[in-house]
């Protein structure tokens, strides 16, 4: 067998003036090989000439492909955890309580709140490796031990990993809003994902959601009102942020700066009851979902 390859795009300067095709010969502006950046140019040279990028595929052996960084135990794929549903006490090695966020994206939440609240265990979940691994980097580099990233796709991992009634505070910021009418089966927060925080949450726990997308927050709304087991809370009211990384996401950072406004909710697990609440069976992954960065962070 023949030594594995795989593809990588580089960015090179094509002269599109007659001058610069017979008189001169510039190199690239800019040249990429994956994330590293290999030199960079004066871009005034492309200006003046009219040199403008174009995608050119090459090969390049695998072996100088940088390795993956292990970040275990902050980062963490299912196959990492077996068959059964975690053991919370085992997991974190301490009895405090857990909350889960729901769609991670670069970290900002799930690092501040675990840095502000080192008696709070936190799990973060991540459809996207790339965004996991960065987060989990930065909590590697804090050696918190009350913070986890799990890859993966939340309706699997809900469902598979996360024990009923042990979660204090489910945590949705900014889901993607998947646009299009045709993708809107793709969200994630509608009645089976309700459903699960239900299970997961213990009696008085509360969920939180915010976005910016005003419709989307409408269905979060209309979603929770129609399901007995939650009670609406007051929203939290914006705060001004003292500093750059005083704001729950970077999204929210994003938006706030744009003079946009942001849909925030709460709602509370009521007590159960002798009459255990109606479940849904567990959803398969959603074909064509992709694994791309999301809106949201």
């Amino acid at each position: 067998m023949g030594r594995s390859t795989h593809q990588q795009t580089l960015l090179v300067g094509r002269p599109c003036s007659r001058f610069a095709q017979e008189s001169l010969f510039f190199p690239p502006t800019r040249l990429y090989a994956g994330p590293t950046k290999i030199f960079e140019l004066v871009g005034d040279h492309a200006r003046d000439f009219n040199l403008f990028p174009r995608a050119v595929s090459v090969t390049k052996p695998s072996s100088m492909t940088l390795p993956i960084p292990d970040l275990k135990p902050w980062f963490l794929t299912y196959d990492d955890l077996g068959e059964t549903p975690l053991s919370w006490p085992e997991f974190y090695q301490n009895g405090n309580p857990v909350e889960v966020e729901v769609g991670s994206g670069r970290g900002m939440f799930l690092v501040n709140a675990s840095v502000s609240n080192p008696n709070t265990n936190f799990l973060g979940m991540e459809l996207d490796y790339t965004e996991g691994r960065h987060t989990a980097k930065r909590l590697q580099k804090r050696d918190l031990p009350n913070a986890r990233l799990l890859g993966g796709d939340a309706r699997i991992g809900l469902p598979k990993f996360i024990p009923s009634a042990s979660v204090a505070a489910v945590h949705v910021y900014f889901p993607d809003p998947w646009w299009k009418r045709k993708h809107r089966a793709r969200r994630i927060f509608d009645a089976w994902f309700l459903t699960e925080v239900s299970r997961i949450l213990v009696d008085d726990g509360i969920l939180h959601a915010w976005t910016d997308v005003e419709e989307y927050f409408q269905v979060m709304t209309e979603t929770v009102t129609a399901n007995i087991d939650f009670v609406e809370l007051p929203p939290p009211e914006e705060r001004p942020a003292a500093h750059d990384m005083d704001y729950h996401t970077s999204f929210e950072r994003k938006k706030r700066k744009a003079g946009l406004p942001i849909y925030r909710g709460r709602w509370q697990r009521i007590a159960r009851t002798n009459q255990p609440t109606k479940t849904l069976p567990p959803t398969e992954p959603i074909k064509g979902l992709r694994s791309g960065p999301k809106q949201s962070d």
